[in-house]
Order: C-alpha cells, then sequence, then structure tokens
C-alpha cells in the first residue's frame, strides 16, 4: 500500500506521473481532494467515500466505491480487498478514468481502452471469478450509453436489453445440450464492446472535480 504521507515530494511526483500518467500539477489537485476526502489522514476508508452526497445517488455507487479497494485495480496481479488505500493506491485508479493523450500512438491508445475495459470489467466481476453474467453486461451497456446523454434512461435500456438478448442467443446457441454456460469473459467482453465509445463516458463528478477537465 502506499506510503506517501502529506504532500507528496518532487522525487515521489515523478514516480506518480510515470506510473499514472498524470502531470505534477494534476497529482497536487487530486492530493488535495485525498487530504479533504480522508479528513487530513494518509488513507481512505470505505465510510470516507460514502460521506460524497453526490455518490449517493449514483446506481452503481458500491462498485465505484468497492472499485477503489479492488487490488486488482492498483496492484499488478493483485487479488481481493483491502480494507483502507493511500494516496498512490487512490491515484492509480482515478488515472484508469483519464481520457488519452493527444500524443498517444494507435497502439498506445488502444492499450489504455484495453485497461479501462478491464477496469469496468472488474468492477462487475464481483467475484473475481474472470467472468461477468448476462445481467452484468446489460448494466454495464445501459450505464455507457446513459453516460453519452443522447438517450433517455428508458431508450439506453431497452437497448441494453436487446444486446444482452443478442449475446445470450449468440452464447447459448453455440452450446451442446449438456453445456453450463459459465458467463461472458474478459476477452469476450471486449469483443462485445469493440464498437463503444468508451473514454469520454468513464469520468469521474462525484469526487467535485471532472477527470475529463482535470486531465487535460
Amino acid at each position: 500500500m502506499g506510503t506517501l504521507q502529506s504532500s507528496p515530494a518532487p522525487t515521489e511526483y515523478c514516480d506518480l506521473s510515470e506510473k499514472t500518467g498524470f502531470s505534477f500539477e494534476q497529482i497536487a489537485v487530486l492530493h488535495k481532494r485525498f487530504k479533504q476526502l480522508s479528513h487530513d489522514e494518509d488513507v481512505l476508508r470505505r465510510d470516507h467515500f460514502s460521506e460524497i452526497p453526490d455518490l449517493a445517488s449514483n446506481p452503481i455507487r458500491a462498485e465505484i466505491i468497492e472499485a477503489f479497494f479492488d487490488q486488482r485495480n492498483f496492484s499488478k496481479n493483485g487479488k481481493g480487498k483491502v480494507e483502507e488505500i493511500g494516496f498512490e493506491e487512490f491515484l492509480v485508479v482515478m488515472s484508469h478514468f483519464r481520457p488519452p493523450s493527444q500524443h498517444m500512438t494507435n497502439e498506445q491508445r488502444e492499450n489504455v481502452r484495453k485497461e479501462k475495459l478491464r477496469f469496468l470489467f472488474n468492477m462487475h466481476d464481483t467475484d473475481n471469478d474472470g467472468t461477468i453474467t448476462l445481467e452484468e453486461y446489460r448494466h454495464v451497456v445501459e450505464e455507457l450509453l446513459s453516460r453519452s446523454g443522447a438517450l433517455e434512461k428508458e431508450t439506453a435500456k431497452s437497448i441494453a436489453d436487446a444486446a444482452m438478448l443478442e449475446v445470450a442467443s449468440i452464447s447459448v446457441g453455440h452450446m451442446e445440450p449438456d453445456e453450463f454456460y459459465e458467463g461472458i469473459t474478459f476477452d469476450h467482453f471486449l469483443k462485445l464492446l469493440a464498437g463503444f465509445e468508451i473514454d469520454s463516458k468513464m469520468s469521474i463528478h462525484f469526487l467535485n472535480m471532472d477527470t475529463i477537465t482535470l486531465c487535460k
């Protein structure tokens, strides 16, 4: 777990910037917000997130909070949940919401997109078994469509329902009678969401900051 105390030093800024892609200025802004959320402590716990008014009305509030404590999102080969996180873990999780830099190559952009989708997949793969259910997939599609702002909630829900049924017909239709449907894997998830524009939809507003604006 991160060991940063009070305000990060310049050397730590370099390490964090290289690890997350945030500039020194962005790291300073996020560190200030971290200290506000933690009441000036060096760690964040779930109850700190529970105090954020804008998050209370978010339909995937529980999934968002758990994402910050899921070791898969900030530690290589990490498994399981932790009870508290330091600033470094907070920053790494926040980096999943950064829009890609304009100077990235196509390969780098694709890697960033894959990381974002892995993060999204992990949010719904709550038991860490490497699969999500059809209903969870429907929920992902509905959330992505709703965040675009171009569709009404009910329209997004109808499209998501249709997407779920389409996946079900394809997946189950190719199965043998004695096979058991185990769910959607991450590779399948990547293919299913190949046409979705993910960058503008993965942003955080509940921290009293807009990551799309912050990370430009």
